[in-house]
């Protein structure tokens, strides 16, 4: 048996490091299996003398180092990802024959990728931005990927506008800025020339844009795809992830401020949570409908820029997703995984959606580009786990090649385990549609109405939640240069809704209005108002899964806070110590209190809500804590629930909120603290909104 090795600090005569045997590690060795004997050293001629270009553990290491990074993706680089399963609630039979959906509580593994789309890999989680939704299906007849998005609809129509939409949307070329963000002129210009974005205009700057974490935002397919089960019956569908925990955003200013404190903020939640056990859940929910809605439907249902509102078609549950385990190497499997929209089983099939068409070509070359061979499938995270039978052969890092000797089909060879052949009754078929027309390059009239949904996105929303977007428009457009392009937004905007328009318009100064802009077709305005629209209409009224940030001192009282975190952890919900210092606090019956923030690293951005647990003297040092004010000033500004003792009216004072106090300050002296809990359900006092 082969001895292993540690490193015992002493350095040797020429200052080489020390190795004794150890039964504490395994030999290390080179990517050949060559034991390693130093990995601290370069082979060198003589104790100072030139290094040797037969060092071939050096050679190798640094070579592997030089290649480390691949491309990153164009769009959707900044990812984070998760394992977890999907468990089928019923047989789905009557509907389509793919096989995740035959048998009733059937779990399968799934993989799932959440990102921005705009920022590099490096840039921040808080930016307003859509977020890319995307599932891996391991099924037992080939992978299924679900390449979604957290808004249910996109910019533009046909992916021939696709790479003018990106190239808008990132940094400008010439500067490379602003990074992560729409809020300059190329993209407002874009999209002012593109009526069929004011719908994805209205979501992307509603708070869908700036989810307070990947467990509470919903997921979409955006397009239409196919049921289609054995008979060859065939159903459209439409495909929603609904978060159990419900939806939830932040406001504009804590966005702001969580990208200062804590850049990966979404990335540290998921993990947090899959790490305490309180695995994130959605249900995967389906409209179905047939030709007949279709063509009476008054949009296009192959029109990527439009929903079919759940009023109409109403989202039949049909399994759930858990994530229950994070990655083992981020880059392996975060950032190696390939999504592509063409990959689908038997039982689901595509529409001519334009968008979508291309997608299913696009994502293949992408990969291609990336990964850098088309063996990407023999990578662990995109390799089916069913098995996989074919000729494909040979080309960069191939892992699988056939066995024997045929390599073709058709042949008349009988070795059954290497002949594979293709099979009538069991294998994917395209659904058959009849299909006739010219061969032009055209925009189908049906897909020529672009304000009507917009308005319809709008008015469902609560007061609170127009001013928000209103607000989001107002910021982004006072970061265009160019008085023409604010001009022909606000234009667009005038389709929408007067009052929207205005409240930009006076936002930004304007001293005239501009022109309602020409529409292709007059919009609807007898559209009814779509609850499930709105996040806030849709509030889940419970504090589990989120985040209390409890502000302490020395001197605390234990009860109350022993009394706090109880009722915390009963809710399934978490909490932070935020202390003066890193060692935490002492309470007031000498207990330790292990602190999990410093004060100047824990703003109160970082929580749902805050409590102030404070002894008089603890409450006097915080007070002239500039940091201390902040968490204060902020939670109150930014709507939050918080929770006190009477000592914290030293630090309230300090900042002028003593006669400011509302209903949602709430004493824990005075309240016990499963009513506090229930009060922080409403996530936020609106309330005080001005």
């Amino acid at each position: 048996m082969a001895e292993s090795f540690k490193y015992t600090g002493k350095k040797g005569k020429g200052g080489e490091l020390h190795q004794l045997p150890s039964n504490e590690n395994e030999v290390m060795t080179t990517a050949q299996g060559c034991p390693v004997s130093d990995d601290q050293n370069t082979l060198s001629a003589g104790p100072r003398g030139p290094a040797l270009m037969e060092d071939q553990v050096f050679r190798e290491k640094i070579f592997h180092f030089d290649h480390e990074r691949i491309p990153e993706r164009v769009v959707h680089a900044r990812g984070y990802g998760a394992h977890g399963y999907f468990e089928t609630y019923e047989d789905l039979s009557d509907l389509t024959c793919a096989d995740i959906f035959q048998r009733k509580g059937e779990k399968t593994p799934v993989f799932v990728r959440f990102s921005t789309v705009a920022g590099n890999k490096g840039s921040f989680d808080l930016a307003r931005d859509v977020r890319g939704f995307a599932v891996k299906f391991y099924t037992q007849e080939g992978n299924w990927d679900l390449v979604g998005n957290n808004i249910p609809v996109f910019f533009i129509q046909d992916a021939i506008k696709f790479p003018d939409l990106i190239h808008a949307a990132k940094p400008e070329p010439d500067r490379a800025f602003p990074q992560a963000q729409t809020a300059h002129d190329n993209f407002w210009d874009f999209v002012s020339l593109s009526p069929e974005s004011m719908h994805m205009i209205m979501w992307i700057m509603s708070d869908r844009a700036i989810p307070r974490s990947f467990r509470f935002m919903e997921g979409f397919g955006v397009h239409t795809f196919k049921f289609v089960n054995k008979a060859g019956e065939e159903k459209f569908i439409k495909f929603h992830w609904k978060p159990k925990m419900g939806m939830q955003s932040v406001l504009w200013n804590e966005a702001l401020k969580i990208n200062g404190a804590d850049p990966d903020f979404h990335r540290r939640d998921l993990w947090d949570s899959i790490n305490a056990g309180d695995f994130p859940e959605w249900e995967l929910g389906v409209q179905v409908f047939d030709q007949e809605f279709a063509d009476n439907f008054e949009f296009d249902v192959f029109d990527a820029t439009k929903i079919i509102p759940e009023e109409d078609v109403p989202v039949t549950i049909i399994g759930k997703m858990v994530l229950d385990r994070v990655v083992d190497n981020f880059f392996s499997e975060t950032e190696q995984v390939a999504f592509c929209t063409q990959n689908i089983v038997p039982g689901i099939d595509f529409t001519p959606d334009p968008l979508l068409q291309g997608r299913n070509f696009s994502y293949l070359d992408t990969q291609l580009k990336r990964l850098g061979s088309p063996n990407f499938t023999h990578i662990p995270i995109n390799a089916p786990k069913c098995p996989m039978r074919h000729f494909q052969q040979d080309g960069h890092m191939a892992m699988h090649n056939p066995k024997g000797r045929v390599n073709y089909e058709p042949n008349s060879w009988v070795t059954k385990e290497a002949n594979p052949r293709a099979c009538p009754q069991h294998g994917f078929k395209s659904s058959s549609e009849p299909m006739s027309g010219d061969k032009l390059r055209y925009r189908s009239e049906t897909f020529a109405d672009h304000y009507s949904q917009a308005i319809q996105f709008y008015e469902s929303q609560t007061e609170i939640e127009k001013k928000h977007i209103q607000n989001a428009l107002t910021f982004e457009l006072s970061k265009v240069e160019h008085l023409h392009i604010r001009e022909r937004v606000v234009s667009h905007l005038l389709n929408i809704s007067d009052e929207l328009a205005n409240a930009v318009a006076k936002g930004l100064g304007f001293q005239a209005m501009p022109d309602k802009a020409e529409a292709a077709m007059t919009p609807r305005t007898n559209l009814k108002v779509s609850d499930p629209l709105s996040i806030l209409k849709n509030s889940p009224m419970s504090f589990k899964g989120r985040k209390l940030g409890i502000l302490c001192s020395d001197g605390i009282d234990e009860s109350i806070f022993k009394e706090l975190t109880t009722a915390l952890k009963a809710e399934g919900a978490m909490f932070e110590v935020i202390a003066p210092t890193v060692n935490g606090v002492t309470t007031d019956k000498g207990n330790y209190i292990k602190g999990d923030q410093v004060i100047d690293g824990g703003p109160s951005v970082l929580y749902d809500a805050v409590a102030i647990l404070v002894s008089d003297a603890g409450a006097k040092k915080l007070a002239m804590v500039p940091e201390a004010k902040d968490f204060v000033m902020d939670a109150f500004a930014h709507k939050k629930f918080v929770g006190y003792t009477a000592s914290a009216m030293t630090i309230f004072d300090e900042v002028n909120l003593s006669a400011k106090m509302d209903a949602g300050f709430v004493d824990l002296a005075q309240a016990d603290s499963s009513e506090f809990l229930k009060t922080l359900g409403n996530l936020r006092y609106w309330q005080r909104q001005p």
